[in-house]
């Protein structure tokens, strides 16, 4: 159980960001303590939902983990021990801890970004890694908003180099206002957006960061908490194919024929070829058009440049959302656009209700006992391809090796837009 005086603690204190008084509307939850999502309310037809699973209570995060929380310094698994990579003429080595099983570093370590307390930045323009032009787009338009920051100190879980990050986390207005003929109409959207630099000069490390978010679109009706009648769209032409102890083989395997073809919606419910052990996976997106790079020189991200400016702007041409997530329960559908090469989609495989806690919102008492079922959530996780520069023939759209050498910029963004289909027209 979690310690009762952390709850007390300031990195538990949730944030709330919400969108201006709008009937329907958002409202975000955020805690510092690992930059987690603790609730996302949707306000639809009358009914509040809270679509992400996870406990009642802020500081039981510690014990549920990797439940809403950021992830890194490295996505999902690489190989424990010792790696030597180069990039831009700089080397360095990295010595990954294990903790899933003796050959697994499982999300960035023992101790990752997730366990950790992060700064929200009560000025903006005290970021050091978002552009003027930056600060101004996320004032302007996205007024509910808030920049986490932290320094990940060389050597931490085996990581090479000092490296600031900073994570913006934000609400956008709906793209548009319903009208009387919408069945179907924009509620607003999330933005997440990851930053970092190296502060040590002459080095490299590898990187790649992810929210590791869990949806269930239909657990604030109390009608039951499988998401197996969720409709689920994943725009791609592969997985990477894994090993035993889930690891990457360095393979592509196509999802043509197979459980893991989700590409369209004729495609159906998650649940009509779900697979024994549920769904563990990550997809690799078919080559596509991304709208900012994943890693950019320092000296090119001049005060002018507005790379959070083309994560935001829906109507840009080309954009398209890689996947959806839809319930025809709720009437609610999410729908994303992302700069990364992939997702993986997991289903709460490992998830025991007897040690975790739900939600009251969702019909759990908020005590550990009667929590979340294997099954219950749907977690997209959207980050590039596991362990990247030891697996070339796997890297996507983005080309990214998951390296960052020093005088380079990572940046990394993830858009959810949040849909409701009502019955009727307005």
């Amino acid at each position: 159980m979690a310690n009762p005086s952390l709850a007390s603690d300031p990195g538990f204190n949730p944030i709330l960001l919400a969108l201006p008084s709008l009937t329907p509307s958002l409202a975000l939850e955020v805690l510092p303590y690992g930059v987690t999502l603790h609730r996302l309310y949707v306000q639809a037809d009358g009914k509040t939902h809270d679509i992400l699973i996870g406990p009642e209570a802020p500081a039981e995060h510690l014990t549920q983990k990797y439940t809403n929380t950021i992830i890194g310094r490295y996505a999902n698994r690489v190989p424990s021990g010792t790696h030597t990579f180069s990039r831009n003429g700089f080397t360095a080595t990295l010595n990954a801890k294990h903790n899933e099983s003796p050959d697994v570093s499982l999300h960035g370590g023992i101790t990752g970004y997730d366990l950790v307390p992060w700064e929200p930045l009560i000025d903006p323009y005290s970021a050091k890694l978002f552009t003027q032009a930056e600060i101004q787009t996320i004032q302007s338009e996205i007024p509910a908003s808030c920049i986490f920051t932290r320094v990940s100190p060389d050597g931490e879980e085996g990581y090479p180099g000092k490296l600031l990050v900073e994570v913006l986390v934000g609400l956008l207005q709906p793209q548009s206002p319903p009208t009387k003929e919408d069945t179907e109409y924009n509620l607003g959207s999330v933005l997440l957006n990851y930053r970092a630099k190296l502060l040590d000069a002459n080095t490299v490390t590898p990187i790649n960061l992810t929210q590791h978010w869990g949806f269930n679109l239909d657990a604030s009706l109390q009608e039951g908490l499988s998401v197996k009648d969720h409709k689920l769209v994943i725009k791609a032409n592969n997985t990477v194919a894994l090993q035993n102890n889930f690891l990457s083989t360095g393979v592509l395997s196509p999802v043509k024929g197979t459980q893991h073809a989700h590409s369209d919606k004729s495609t159906g419910k998650i649940g009509e070829n779900w697979p024994e052990r549920g769904y563990d996976e990550f997809y690799v997106f078919a080559p596509r058009l991304t709208p900012a790079p994943t890693r950019v020189a320092e000296s090119e991200l001049k005060s002018s440049v507005d790379l959070v400016k083309a994560a935001i702007d829906a109507s840009a041409p080309g954009r398209d959302s890689v996947v959806e997530l839809e319930s025809d329960r709720s009437g609610l559908r999410l729908a994303f656009d992302t700069n990364q090469s992939g997702v993986q989609f997991y289903t709460n495989n490992g998830s025991d209700p007897s040690k975790t806690a739900r939600k009251k919102i969702h019909g759990g008492s908020g005590s550990k006992g009667d929590g979340y079922d294997a099954g219950s959530a749907a977690f997209l996780e959207f980050h590039e391809p596991l362990a990247a520069w030891l697996h070339p023939e796997t890297q996507g759209s983005s080309g990214s090796d998951t390296l960052l050498a020093s005088g380079e910029i990572y940046n990394n963004f993830v858009r959810m837009d949040v849909w409701y289909k009502s019955p009727t027209p307005l």
